[in-house]
């Protein structure tokens, strides 16, 4: 673990993703651990650990995240640390992370994981609207990340982290609903769409029980915030 005068940092990971709850709709998920020792024994936590000498915050992430749940996302933004002086019983600073997979990225990488033998059953998914007490502040933190998401929803491409390639304007509406936590209106939800220019429509269709439904994709020509003069270099864990 790294020290400074008495201080231990440590990483935590906040990993959502977009899944189907009992009653068909798309919710906000995330992965916590079951701590096994104190402090906070046989409670929640986000997946975490301590920072090594040898590692960047970054990597130490993407390898704590990657032996609890076996998740590997492309990218990692650094949300915040999180100092506060009483946080924890030792003195910590917990630099966290967070990135937003797909649910199909979610299920090949978790079965994976289970697969390698390697998985610890002390990790289970939980909707963000039914999260159990947890240890530490990892609520703020929580809290945190979905304001977060929730601001950045209005200014960038963040839902297309829940989406494929290509997705209809309705996939692309519940995932803006599921974000947001209050239900849309379609028509104006599509003109305020189409009306942004960030959207490619496609000749394809996806068919159903109901009409043929074309499918969109984002226009990545459009220039959106970069990550600043840091680069992806320090940003990203590839």
């Amino acid at each position: 673990m790294t020290r400074s005068q008495g201080i231990r940092v440590a990483v935590s990971t906040a990993i959502l993703t977009l899944r189907r709850a009992e009653n068909g709709e798309a919710v906000l998920a995330l992965p916590l651990v079951l701590r096994t020792r104190e402090p906070y024994a046989d409670q929640w936590a986000l997946p975490g650990g301590w920072l090594t000498e040898a590692e960047s915050p970054v990597d130490a992430a993407a390898r704590t995240l990657a032996e609890t749940t076996g998740l590997a996302p492309s990218y990692l933004e650094q949300l915040y640390a999180f100092g506060a002086v009483d946080r924890s019983p030792a003195r910590v600073v917990s630099i966290v992370y967070w990135a937003l997979l797909r649910q199909d990225e979610v299920d090949a990488q978790s079965a994976a994981h289970r697969a390698s033998g390697h998985a610890p059953e002390n990790v289970r998914w939980f909707d963000v609207d039914s999260l159990p007490d947890l240890a530490f502040d990892h609520a703020k933190i929580i809290e945190y990340a979905l304001w977060r998401l929730r601001n950045k929803v209005g200014y960038s491409r963040v839902a297309h982290g829940f989406l494929p390639t290509e997705f209809t304007l309705a996939d692309l509406r519940e995932a803006y609903e599921a974000i947001l936590g209050k239900h849309l209106d379609p028509a104006n939800f599509r003109r305020q769409v189409e009306a942004a220019g960030n959207l490619i429509p496609t000749d394809g269709f996806r068919t159903g029980s109901h009409r043929p439904a074309r499918l969109y994709r984002y226009n990545t020509d459009v220039a959106l915030a970069d990550r600043g003069p840091l680069g992806p270099e320090e940003t990203s864990t590839r």
